[in-house]
């Protein structure tokens, strides 16, 4: 396993970075509402990355081994998809729920944040599943310093999920990030309390727990990337992309719009 721990000007870089893919969050609520197609929540995110920032998509085109290249510039989770969506005709409609995972690259490095948005007003488990989403999310990142392990991470989060109700995906995890998209290590989220590797100051990583509100086995879809609940429940997900700090983490996805943290 190699990872990369960051300098300070590839910090400086990956703060760009981190701070415009939230910005395209930012750019996109207002447009997320009844009636709209994903396709249509893809173009204008394109449109916004290429045109007004001067970034490039990470995900169009991506095509990791065994994949067909990735044919969009945003993936849009709808319900029971847990992750990796495609845009496409799917109008949203009143009651849904919609994960909007954004990475953009800049000066080579890569930004990647997602925020769970709701489509008009959600049901009580939806929005329950969305916030327990979000705090799992906050519960990891905040295990974060330098010393700590991956299984500090994992176990938080796991922890947290279960215990209100929630189950944790297995087969999808976070990941190292900085010129390159995927990168060592894997950041589970789940596990055990001082197991894993140890964090080290400099090393960059996305936390994105994927929450399902019924059990935790999946299913993929014929399109190859779209990944959806097996029993076909309610699922959510947010990620900030994080660097270790000599004295603990800071959250380089950081925006005017970002929704404010949780904290114990």
């Amino acid at each position: 396993m190699t990872i990369s721990i960051k300098n300070n000007d590839d910090i400086k870089k990956m703060r760009v970075a981190g701070k415009l893919a939230s910005e395209v969050l930012d750019f996109i609520t207002p447009f997320v509402k009844p009636g709209i197609s994903t396709e249509e929540l893809d173009q204008l995110c394109h449109n916004f990355m290429v045109n007004e920032q001067n970034t490039i998509p990470a995900p169009l085109n991506y095509a990791p081994p065994g994949h067909a290249p990735y044919p969009k510039s945003i993936c849009t989770s709808v319900n029971n998809q847990i992750c990796h969506g495609i845009p496409g005709d799917r109008i949203l409609k009143k009651g849904d729920i919609i994960n909007i995972d954004i990475t953009v690259i800049k000066d080579s490095y890569h930004g990647d944040t997602s925020r769970m948005f709701y489509v008009g007003e959600p049901s009580i488990q939806a929005k329950r599943l969305c916030e327990i989403t979000y705090q799992s999310m906050w519960k990891g990142i905040q295990q974060v310093k330098p010393g700590a392990t991956l299984g500090d991470i994992g176990a938080s989060i796991q922890e947290f999920a279960e215990d209100n109700g929630f189950s944790v995906v297995r087969e999808f995890c976070g990941h190292g990030i900085g010129t390159v998209f995927h990168e060592d290590p894997q950041i589970l989220h789940y596990g055990k309390k001082g197991e894993g590797l140890k964090l080290k100051e400099g090393m960059t990583f996305t936390i994105e727990p994927m929450i399902n509100a019924g059990k935790k086995e999946i299913r993929m879809l014929p399109d190859g990337w779209t990944v959806v609940t097996k029993d076909r429940s309610l699922s959510a997900q947010w990620e900030h992309t994080i660097l270790v700090t000599h004295e603990g983490y800071e959250v380089l996805t950081k925006s005017s719009g970002t929704p404010a943290p949780f904290l114990d």
